[in-house]
């Protein structure tokens, strides 16, 4: 069993902490940096906890893994890698003025980190607690899915320290959400000289983004958005090749089920044109039952807290799929994940981190 002294939890150390973490930058894929930023993690949680953190490595960078003994009891889960490519902290420096704390990856979700590891440095008990911070979130967590489900379901309950709800409400439930790639090969030909002799990739997609975005089913949560397309070379070459990219969110199974369904079904419309559709929903909706019990006891710690479903996924997402509950969206009060103007309210941090704190105390003793 591990245990630690009661702390008070202090602003100006969790703003150091902060700057830390933002100040090494952590982008997706960027193997490199978040090498770096997975022993700056590990750091940080040694400092403040004490004991050892394992960084596993994997094919998206490595993970952070802290456990303080004990039977597992809950996962605090989170992820180190965000979104923002290298050189964003020159442009865009750690910064607090005016009440609020902006700079690369604040508030998804580095702020949440270290709410969670100073709300656990306040407990005199720590047996039981485990944290995985994770390298690959932002990027659909497949190389870490296999472990989070593991430590989830060995653990009995997860808190996610996601950024809060637009408000500082919690998240009681995600849509799942994944996309698809539709890959129209076609034939070239001279746009001027002879057109009907080719096959318009361009066409086909045109027809493939109408069908899919009719999938759509606002009433029932599900949304299907085309993102992203690409076609042709030249202005004047009838264009062999496109591609386009949807974005999908569903609140149900059953919809997920209808839409895989759906673009496995797709089929060309012009004589001659091929289609393939690669892609899934990876990430199950996260239904509002599997945080009802953790979100009541988080309302008694802090009355008149919302709780709000939301269109966006998580990691919460699988292991709420699980069966295991789950409660999201305790990180940081603030905004602008992914933006320019993200920012993190600093009033807000040592509420949240005092809500970390009481939710596992509250684990613990169940």
């Amino acid at each position: 069993m591990t245990t630690h002294k009661t702390v008070e939890v202090s602003v100006d150390a969790m703003l150091d902490d902060l700057r830390t973490l933002v100040e090494t930058e952590s982008p997706s894929r960027d193997l490199d940096a978040l090498a770096a930023s997975a022993k700056v993690v590990a750091s940080v949680i040694e400092s403040r906890l004490g004991g050892q953190a394992v960084i596993l490595e994997s094919e998206a960078g490595p993970h952070v893994h802290w456990r303080a003994g004990g039977d597992p009891k809950v996962l605090i889960l989170g992820h180190h890698d965000t979104v923002f490519p290298l050189g964003t902290l020159e442009r865009r420096p750690f910064l607090v003025a005016d009440g609020h704390v902006t700079g690369p990856g604040v508030f998804d979700m580095l702020g949440g980190l270290v709410q969670a590891v100073h709300g656990l440095a306040a407990l005199d008990d720590l047996s039981g607690v485990e944290i995985l911070v994770t390298a690959d979130e932002e990027v659909g967590s497949h190389s870490s899915r296999a472990l989070i489900e593991e430590r989830a379901l060995a653990c009995g309950a997860v808190l996610v320290l996601e950024g809060a709800a637009e408000g500082g409400g919690l998240k009681t439930g995600r849509k799942g959400c994944g996309s698809f790639r539709i890959s129209v090969a076609g034939r070239a030909s001279h746009a001027g000289l002879e057109p009907a002799a080719g096959i318009n990739a361009l066409i086909e997609a045109s027809h493939q983004v109408l069908a899919v975005a009719a999938l759509g089913r606002p009433e029932a949560g599900t949304t299907v958005t085309p993102t992203v397309a690409a076609a042709g070379t030249l202005d004047n070459v009838v264009p062999a090749e496109a591609t386009v990219i949807v974005d999908v969110r569903v609140e149900s199974a059953g919809e997920r089920e209808r839409i895989e369904s759906a673009f496995a079904a797709l089929a060309p419309h012009l004589d001659g044109a091929r289609i393939t559709v690669e892609g899934s929903i990876g990430r199950p909706p996260m239904p509002e039952s599997a945080s009802a019990e953790l979100f009541t006891v988080a309302r008694r710690l802090l009355p008149g807290l919302e709780g709000k479903a939301v269109g966006g996924g998580s990691d919460g997402n699988f292991t709420a799929a699980l069966g295991v509950p789950t409660l999201d969206g305790l990180g940081a009060v603030g905004g602008g994940a992914h933006a320019d103007h993200e920012y993190v309210v600093i009033a807000s941090m040592t509420e949240r981190a005092n809500l970390v704190t009481g939710l596992v105390r509250a684990i613990q003793g169940a």
